[in-house]
């Protein structure tokens, strides 16, 4: 296996690490939760998030990460991913990923929430709802002796049984000391196919899930990922870790959660 595949497992003490870094983006999203509303300027909840990171001796992942110029990514409505904040702002009825990654003690934290914004339409609703479900079903097949096919599979046998489609290009990713490592982790794909799932992997699972054509296109600014029909997209990330005692979400939505009253 060449140095560019290799996959890097972690030990007790490196899963650690991580988790403590996976902490500070759960609480980081919490505190963008709180102030999520029509009318907020999307520039707010990037300052929000960078100084609570920074607050927590921690560093923002994403900023400066090949060129990116924000802390977090927020993504409207037909952006999928990697929408950049910028002097606009949130609208009743949007719905918005936030992806926030923290980088402390060496180890990296990333991971995504989908929120509505004011009152939502039954579409939205929806796909957000199934979104995160397929989340779950890509998580309930991540476990020592299976494939990261399996994963895949049970992401996109779930959401394109409602019509959805799942986009190619971007896929899941190992995470550690550097934030994007081995294996990928796309959210389709063929049951027993891809790599072996082994005690210290460490990766994240994120299923980028679009209301019609999977297909996307980049913006001119080279970040900003969208829908190509215009139709809307949900985004939810959760980082795992295969540990002796099984599969163990190092990631967490307790603290969004409890802000937005969801029990």
């Amino acid at each position: 296996m060449g140095l560019f595949n290799r996959i890097y497992l972690k030990n007790e003490e490196e899963i650690e690490l991580l988790r403590q870094s996976a902490d500070i983006v759960g609480r980081t999203l919490a505190e963008v939760a709180k102030v999520i509303a029509p009318g907020v300027p999307c520039t707010y909840l990037d300052k929000i998030a960078d100084e609570f990171i920074r607050d927590n001796k921690a560093v923002p992942s994403f900023k400066g990460y090949n060129g990116y110029p924000a802390s977090i990514c927020i993504s409207i409505n037909e952006v999928v991913v990697h929408g950049i904040p910028r002097n606009n702002f949130l609208q009743d009825g949007d719905i918005v990923s936030i992806d926030c990654g923290a980088y402390k003690n060496g180890y990296h934290g990333d991971y995504c929430y989908t929120f509505a914004v004011g009152n939502i339409s039954e579409e939205k609703r929806l796909l957000v709802e199934r979104t995160k479900e397929s989340l779950y079903k890509g998580i309930e097949v991540a476990k020592k002796g299976n494939t990261i096919g399996d994963i895949g599979h049970a992401v996109q046998s779930y959401v394109e049984s409602f019509g959805y489609g799942v986009v190619r290009e971007l896929v899941g990713h190992g995470i550690g000391r550097k934030m994007h490592e081995k294996p990928d982790v796309p959210n389709y794909g063929k049951p027993g196919r891809g790599e072996r799932i082994v005690e210290g992997m460490v990766f994240c699972v994120e299923p980028m899930i679009t209301a019609g054509s999977h297909k996307i296109s980049i913006d001119n600014d080279e970040w900003t990922i969208r829908t190509l029909d215009g139709k809307p997209a949900a985004h939810f990330e959760h980082q795992l870790a295969i540990t002796k005692q099984g599969t163990e979400l190092l990631s967490t939505y307790k603290y969004v959660e409890e802000v937005l009253g969801i029990k």
